[in-house]
């Protein structure tokens, strides 16, 4: 199969979905790898090194004529319109309520593979793309912060006097908000942690963080796949409320909170906000989902009554050689978990393919549609 691999055109995007280690691995399974001109300069993979691996560079059009295109964004509808007709698309979607490009895709009744859509189970470890990325996103958001940040993160004792640690407060605790949490650690700051899922407090314990929990918590707080279910606005209260004391006291708060198909809950007021001790830092991971803080611009940095709340999107992106590296192998992985000895075997039954399969030959599901963010 000629596996096209092309340059991503988000403006915040420099990120590309393979790399010459997971091409040489492909090619050795008998694909034929053609990567865009340049897909890798923004990550600082020169087109040599694609070359060196075995992969063709070739132009865009002729990686979009591919049997197959691996991205990481989604393609637009006019880059989808550049697909031949029954190829196959790896990228993330996030499809929800993008009909023009639903309509391409079935139009040239392509087979689509949303990388979000990668169920949480043993079996597809090394296919989570989500969980690479929010792993480099929290890493990067504690770097984000203390880069404002006004002062050090550690604990320092100098001959001029002690310099206290920066109190970190970090909201969810998945992928993301475990990643936030042992990057502030061990930078030196103290580090506290919420979460409506008592079952994560000991894995905040594990990476260094304490666990705030409130009085009474939710008792269906996690679905079956771990995730975070939406809280009732009884619950979100009594979560406002502890995290708007808990908020005022810390000199850097980074929010995670993502309900799956929903908009993000609203857990940091502006008031909280308002009240946070100058050159306090705020960073919303959740700001592709509408946000946890009620400041957040989406894309900016703005600074409110002293403290500076950052709604930048695309963390991950922000690191693109090393996300490069894992989103590629994530990928390579999936089609290696779908690669039988005659080639791709695309079985809509599997426990895996079944899922992330949000198209097929041009039928959608109805339901992974319009479910996603």
């Amino acid at each position: 199969m000629r596996i096209g691999v092309v340059r991503e055109t988000r403006a915040d995007e420099r990120r590309v979905a393979a790399t010459p280690e997971t091409a040489k691995k492909l090619i050795g399974r008998g694909h034929e790898i053609l990567v865009e001109n340049g897909a890798g300069s923004a990550c600082s993979i020169p087109d040599a090194e694609f070359a060196a691996a075995g992969a063709r560079v070739v132009s865009s059009a002729e990686a979009w004529g591919a049997e197959m295109v691996l991205k990481v964004q989604k393609p637009t509808a006019e880059e989808a319109a550049a697909l031949r007709e029954g190829a196959v698309v790896v990228s993330f979607v996030y499809p929800g309520g993008d009909d023009e490009l639903a309509a391409v895709l079935r139009a040239k009744k392509a087979t689509v593979f949303a990388m979000e859509a990668v169920p949480r189970i043993s079996r597809a470890q090394t296919m989570d793309a989500l969980s690479s990325m929010a792993n480099i996103a929290g890493y990067r958001a504690v770097i984000e912060a203390s880069y404002i940040f006004p002062r050090y993160l550690p604990l320092l004792m100098t001959a001029a006097g002690r310099v206290p640690p920066a109190q970190v407060l970090v909201v969810g605790a998945g992928v993301a908000g475990l990643s936030a949490i042992a990057t502030a650690k061990r930078l030196g700051a103290v580090v506290k942690a919420f979460d409506t899922r008592p079952a994560v407090k000991d894995q905040v314990k594990s990476v260094g963080g304490e666990f705030l929990q409130l009085d009474a918590t939710q008792a269906d707080a996690e679905d079956k796949g771990g995730y975070a279910r939406a809280a009732s606005e009884e619950m979100l209260g009594k979560i406002r409320a502890l995290l708007h004391d808990a908020a005022v006291q810390s000199d850097i708060v980074i929010t995670t909170a993502l309900v799956g198909g929903r908009t993000a809950p609203r857990l940091i007021e502006a008031h909280t906000v308002e009240q946070m001790k100058p050159g306090s830092v705020v960073v919303d991971l959740a700001v592709e989902g509408g946000g946890n803080v009620a400041c957040t611009r989406r894309g900016e940095a703005v600074e409110v009554n002293g403290t500076t709340v950052i709604g930048y999107t695309n963390l991950a992106g922000r690191m693109p050689f090393d996300a490069s590296r894992l989103y590629a192998r994530n990928i390579l992985n999936l089609l290696v978990h779908m690669h039988g000895k005659e080639g791709f075997n695309i079985d809509l039954a599997d426990e895996i393919t079944g899922p992330v399969s949000i198209m097929h030959a041009g039928e959608g599901r109805v339901d992974a549609w319009k479910g996603a963010n």
